[in-house]
């Protein structure tokens, strides 16, 4: 069965973020929805580049995914107390799916109350709200993935092919791409 993910685009999203993402779990034939959290399919990223959603959030928010994928940016500060979002992400991680946040989208997680004894990382941004980071520019713990930020987004998007498609599929997009890092 094909697995499947979906990925939050907000207004203000780091592009980098979510683009990587999106496209090497494609490459892994793993069926990635777009979902909008604005009333808009057509979302304008940090840097004004739009990408056009598949549905709006509210339209799956009752969906089951394989995957939650937060890319950050600015645009996380309007999330934040967004009660349906963070019930979902509660309800994925409750269900011992895999948890994916980069840059400032663990601040989502902290809301959830998901990183209480949990190894993560974050964008320095973020410092003041999550001071004690992990070393790494990707760190996973049980079922929640973090990455630092844009400069990271190939290596947290091959994190997710791994997660979700084990290693072989990892390893063989990486080789595509001439990613030639260790994971």
């Amino acid at each position: 069965m094909k697995k499947r993910a979906l990925i939050l685009i907000h207004p203000g999203f780091e592009e980098m973020e979510a683009v990587a993402p999106i496209d090497l779990l494609e490459r892994a034939e793993v069926e990635v929805v777009q979902a909008s959290t604005a009333e808009v399919t057509l979302v304008e990223g940090r840097n004004g580049i739009t990408l056009q959603a598949d549905c709006l959030f509210s339209e799956v928010a009752d969906q089951e995914f394989d995957a939650v994928i937060l890319p950050g940016g600015p645009g996380i500060k309007k999330l934040r107390g967004k009660v349906r979002l963070i019930a979902f992400i509660c309800r994925h991680h409750e269900a011992g799916k895999l948890i994916a946040a980069i840059c400032a989208a663990p601040l989502l997680l902290l809301d959830a109350g998901l990183l209480k004894g949990v190894d993560y990382t974050a964008h320095p941004s973020t410092k003041e709200e999550l001071p004690d980071p992990a070393q790494g520019s990707v760190v996973h713990h049980g079922t929640i993935l973090t990455s630092v930020g844009a400069g990271t987004a190939t290596e947290f998007a091959l994190a997710l092919v791994h997660n979700l498609c084990g290693d072989a599929r990892a390893e063989a997009i990486a080789d595509s791409i001439g990613w030639s890092h260790d994971f």
